[in-house]
């Protein structure tokens, strides 16, 4: 068993829904976890065929829950988007963007590629402090409600097998292997250092 607890991230895009039902899931698996966004802005569609609404990650979920209610309530109730923010504020005041936190962790999970790319390039581009070893591993997870569970409950089994290993580095790509025979998923993984 590693002796000490599986430090984990998991990094969507507008750390909205993915990276915060991964959370979820594993804090109550007693994980320490902690969730994230990559984008610049937070965006939501519209109805109309117009630009997106756009907020900055400063803003409060309660906040854009508000304004996006005012906006179109049936619409941003219907797709969930109401729920979401409602669900999230619960957690924390505002998103976080990953590119802004220094803390150390062991696994960085992401829910889409294009995020395990921009995650990938943001670590190689930080100074290597300690030279640890950092496995960001890529677990795509279309951005809905109900795909946001099922990807966060194999990331939870991932990290389980994880915390179980004496050898991380040596048992990783079993444990992918493993995960990729059971849920058919593609598996993305790079060895950053912190």
């Amino acid at each position: 068993m590693p002796s000490s607890p599986l430090r984990v991230a998991v990094v969507c895009m507008r750390n909205i829904n993915r990276s915060m039902e991964a959370h979820s899931i594993l804090r109550k698996k007693s994980f320490s976890v902690r969730f994230f966004g990559m984008g610049s802005l937070m965006r939501f569609p519209r109805l109309a065929p117009k630009e997106p609404v756009a907020y900055d990650f400063s803003t409060s979920c309660n906040m854009m829950q508000k304004d996006l209610s005012c906006k179109d309530q049936k619409y941003y109730k219907g797709n969930g988007v109401l729920h979401i923010l409602k669900r999230s504020d619960r957690i924390k005041p505002h998103p976080e963007r990953f590119q802004e936190c220094r803390d150390p962790f062991d696994v960085i999970f992401t829910c889409a590629e294009r995020v395990y790319n921009r995650v990938v390039a943001a670590m190689c581009a930080r100074d290597q402090e300690t030279w640890q070893p950092v496995h960001v591993i890529n677990v795509d997870i279309e951005d809905t409600l109900e795909l946001a569970t099922l990807g966060s409950l194999i990331i939870c089994e991932l990290c389980q097998g994880l915390q179980q290993v004496e050898d991380m580095e040596g048992s990783l790509a079993e444990l992918l292997q493993a995960e990729k025979e059971k849920t058919g998923g593609n598996f993305l993984h790079t060895v950053c250092f912190r």
